[in-house]
């Protein structure tokens, strides 16, 4: 009976010792997969958001540059504009102010007081001399200005060609002087005729072909009939 009863109790003993080993290698085991397992969740939790490249965020892309301010053309021409306006203007009127006295511009010798022999005496003979129309016509070439006289030598027609006059327009000079009191033509030329006052007319000399004035023309009317010699 004794034998039977510590055959008993060392089978329990052995069942018990085999359980214990069991339960510690469960743990064991358990421990293990749960480490391998962790790096493998970590991995993936960091590599679940793909990485940005630098490039490709705003602040990579340079800023665009904002285009450096320039001056508006039309207030440029604005400007040049109102610039040749007041100078066509303040010449114009100066023109018209020298006309009343039978002059142009740089010429000291005036129709209906000057005589051809004063210019000749002064300038030297003429580069041209002919017959035209009413009188005789001088040409000064160099100076750009021709006299029309009579047979008493008396000038009646004063004409400069100064470039300083050849940019001046039809439609600058009737904002100045208004409207012509006469307007001719003669081949492709027309002629714009100011009355400066009793004595004098002031004429403008236009081709068609440039729509800018050639030449001008300070007339004394009367003693372009003035012969004298007939």
């Amino acid at each position: 009976m004794s034998v039977q009863i510590k055959l008993i109790a060392g089978s329990i003993l052995l069942t018990g010792m085999i359980g214990l080993a069991g339960c510690s290698s469960n743990n064991e085991a358990g421990n293990s997969e749960s480490q391998a397992t962790a790096p493998t969740e970590t991995a993936v939790t960091a590599t679940s958001e793909p990485e940005v490249s630098p490039a490709s965020t705003p602040a990579a892309t340079a800023p665009e540059t904002a285009p450096a301010a320039t001056s508006s053309p039309t207030e440029t021409d604005k400007d040049s504009t109102s610039s040749n306006s007041q100078n066509s203007d303040k010449q114009l009127k100066e023109l018209l102010e020298l006309a009343k006295k039978g002059k142009v511009p740089g010429v000291k010798y005036a129709a209906h007081t000057g005589l051809i022999d004063e210019v000749e005496a002064d300038w030297g003979k003429p580069d041209q001399q002919e017959s035209a129309g009413k009188g005789i016509y001088a040409t000064y070439t160099d100076k750009h200005v021709v006299f029309g006289f009579n047979k008493g030598s008396l000038i009646f027609d004063v004409r400069s060609s100064d470039s300083a006059l050849q940019k001046l327009t039809l439609k600058q000079i009737e904002a100045t002087l208004g409207k012509p009191d006469d307007t001719k033509v003669n081949g492709e030329d027309k002629i714009y005729t100011y009355q400066a006052n009793d004595q004098y007319q002031l004429k403008f000399i236009i081709p068609s072909s440039t729509g800018t004035v050639d030449h001008i023309s300070v007339f004394s009317e009367q003693d372009s009939f003035n012969n004298m010699a007939g």
